[in-house]
């Protein structure tokens, strides 16, 4: 989908990437993370030319992106950044369909994309298609920033820190949400973040940058598992190294299928993280929780001592 073959780009003297070769898969959510100023953001941003690479190629869809023009590149593209970026006197539905009236798209066409969008991203579009920003949550505003970067349809999905902003719920919600929306539509999404336990949960590739150079890449079970160095060890927080393998893995995978005697009440959803299995436990005081499906069905039971095995 996008490669990059020997990058670099070069701010007032300072190389901030350098000789960048990276393959971002169609269809995957690759995740880059480092800190601030490993070339996360600029690396980023060099895919929809916000910034122009100084030598190497990008390919987009197999052709250099300097070969498109600069609009026709980024409107096959969605671009969903933390600050959401609405305009504030345009309602939610006219923030959405920005790119669409670009393309000329006719109105029920429009009026029938943002619907859909709004109720794939759970609000309801006879109460929020002709509200505000300000009359919208901070969460609400992002997610409507997600519909606008979608509205098109676009081949890739470019999210620069999209969470960064938002308290710890709303974030996890709206984590989520886009893997939600990955699942039903297959995009190619590429996200920036400097938090690994986002980066954990969303990567179907992570990438661990540093001066503009990529230390590891792969999944992010075998990173957590086979760190490069004590670089990634320490990035990736060698002291709960255990907890963010529980994160990566459900309830359903460690589950002893059958019926259950523990209460009802302390269920588990199935496609929950063993990492929450693991608050339970504690909150709970229990050694054992009854776990139930997507149909509030019990079918099984997960033992405490099987997260000691994940980990």
């Amino acid at each position: 989908m996008i490669v990059f073959e020997q990058v670099t780009k070069i701010f007032d003297g300072r190389t901030v990437i350098n000789t960048l070769d990276l393959h971002i898969a169609k269809g995957k959510i690759t995740v880059l993370i480092g800190a601030s100023g490993s070339g996360k953001s600029t690396t980023l941003k060099m895919v929809n030319r916000l910034i122009e690479h100084d030598s190497g190629r990008i390919l987009f869809a197999g052709e250099e992106t300097r070969s498109f023009k600069i609009e026709d590149l980024r409107r096959r593209m969605g671009y969903a950044i933390q600050s959401t970026g609405l305009f504030p006197h345009w309602t939610v539905a006219q923030n959405i369909a920005t790119v669409p009236q670009l393309l000329n798209w006719d109105k029920q066409r429009i009026r029938q994309r943002v619907d859909e969008l709004l109720t794939m991203l759970n609000l309801e579009p006879t109460e929020y298609r002709e509200r505000y920003p300000h009359q919208l949550s901070g969460g609400q505003q992002q997610r409507i920033g997600v519909a606008r970067a979608m509205a098109a349809d676009p081949e890739i999905l470019l999210m620069d820190e999209p969470f960064g902003a938002l308290d710890p719920v709303t974030r996890s919600v709206l984590q989520d949400e886009v893997r939600r929306i990955h699942e039903l539509s297959g995009k190619t999404i590429l996200l920036v973040t400097h938090d690994i336990d986002e980066a954990l949960t969303m990567a179907d590739h992570l990438v661990l940058m540093d001066k503009g150079q990529i230390v590891q890449q792969g999944h992010p079970a075998h990173i957590l598992a086979h760190p490069a160095n004590d670089f990634v060890r320490e990035f990736i927080g060698r002291s709960d190294l255990g907890v963010k393998m529980l994160s990566l893995q459900t309830v359903s995978e460690r589950t002893r299928f059958g019926g259950s005697d523990a209460p009802i009440h302390l269920a588990i959803a199935d496609n929950a993280s063993l990492k929450e299995a693991l608050s339970d436990f504690v909150a709970h005081e229990v050694n054992v929780l009854p776990v139930m499906n997507e149909h509030k069905q019990i079918i099984g039971e997960l033992h405490f001592s099987d997260l000691l095995r994940a980990a």
